[in-house]
């Protein structure tokens, strides 16, 4: 399906955050402040911090439910690939967005890793949600922190990130006064909030940021890969680029494709379990960094290509950057560690 994009849609949301003090409070670039800011009135839970460490990789996850909430423990716990399995091989956290129907935006995000972690468990099997974005870390840039964990949230959206970007100081300086927006220390939430910058130079019109923001990276900036989800009340938006690391999207349809099933497979694993209740009867689109079970329907997104999911799940592709980066990155330190495992 193909359709140009929507205009923006008006937010409503109170917000719920995980991990501890998240931010550094008003003032200082707090991703939580900024989106507390775009929602007035908005309510703050927080959990308690926790820190372990194994061996390495980074994942993307994006679930589109269009208008009604869905209920994700399948996809965040008992897929094959779950976040949860994926885990034990992240050391550095992990990061739950989640938009509601109504308008009520959550967000998670603690420095340990998922494996074990009850609090994980708990928020992905209790939470219902329209959209569901969610990051499991491995730190090549930044350190382990509340501040450096994906998603970040910037104007009422959530971002996380998968890849590798160079060129910190003309960052830095591209982005002026906006870098005070910046919390952390990592080249995601840079990217973030250059992108963010973008859309409100563009009037909102977060196809055009994006355009223009990734445009200027792969003329600019030293990078290696912008993979990236971004999410709103009303839509969530994915870009690969360049070739390096893998993302894939499933359109599926009510009952998957026997028609009529909910969702209730064994594991590749022998593990785990895939189940959803609501499969049978409610369609959903997903992007994420690989297959997250054996349906035949998942297709990889290409180099530089942008997806836009709309409120009413209709799935636009489009190519925004066909030529390669001008500045390739090559790696070295944990980021060489951290983007082969996409490979393995």
């Amino acid at each position: 399906m193909s359709t140009g994009p929507a205009g923006a849609l008006p937010a409503k949301a109170t917000i719920a955050v995980g991990a501890g003090t998240i931010g550094r409070g008003p003032g200082h670039g707090s991703s939580i402040d900024a989106m507390a800011k775009s929602v007035p009135g908005a309510a703050i839970k927080q959990w308690p911090l926790e820190r372990d460490t194994v061996v390495a990789m980074c994942r993307l996850f994006g679930l589109h439910a269009g208008a009604t909430d869905v209920d994700a423990t399948f996809w965040l716990l008992d897929a094959p690939s779950s976040l949860a399995h994926q885990s034990h091989a992240n050391p550095d956290g992990f990061g739950l967005a989640t938009y509601c129907a109504e308008g009520e935006a959550s967000l998670l995000r603690r420095p340990v890793r998922a494996a074990g972690d009850e609090e994980f468990a708990r928020k992905a099997r209790e939470k219902h949600a329209a959209t569901f974005l969610a990051h499991v870390r491995y730190a090549d840039t930044g350190g382990i922190s509340e501040d450096n964990t994906h998603p970040f949230a910037l104007d009422g959206r959530a971002f996380a990130h998968n890849g590798v970007v160079g060129s910190l100081d003309w960052l830095d300086e591209r982005l002026g006064a906006d870098r005070a927006r910046v919390a952390g220390e990592t080249d995601s939430e840079r990217v973030f909030a250059l992108i963010t910058q973008a859309i409100g130079e563009h009037g909102g019109d977060i196809r055009a940021g994006i355009v223009a923001a990734t445009t200027e990276l792969a003329g600019r900036a030293e990078l290696y890969s912008i993979n990236f989800l971004l999410a709103t009340p009303e839509e969530l938006w994915a870009l690969r680029y360049p070739e390096h690391n893998e993302l894939f999207l499933l359109e599926r349809s009510a009952g998957g494709p026997r028609g009529g099933h909910q969702l209730d497979e064994s594991s590749a694993y022998g593990t785990l379990r895939v189940r959803s209740l609501e499969g049978a009867g409610r369609s959903v689109v997903v992007v994420a960094s690989e297959p997250m079970d054996e349906d035949p329907g998942w297709q990889p997104v290409a180099s530089g290509e942008l997806v836009r999911i709309g409120a009413d799940l209709t799935v636009t592709r489009e190519l925004i950057l066909p030529d390669p980066p001008r500045h390739p990155m090559v790696l070295s330190g944990r980021a060489v560690e951290s983007q082969a495992q996409e490979h393995r």
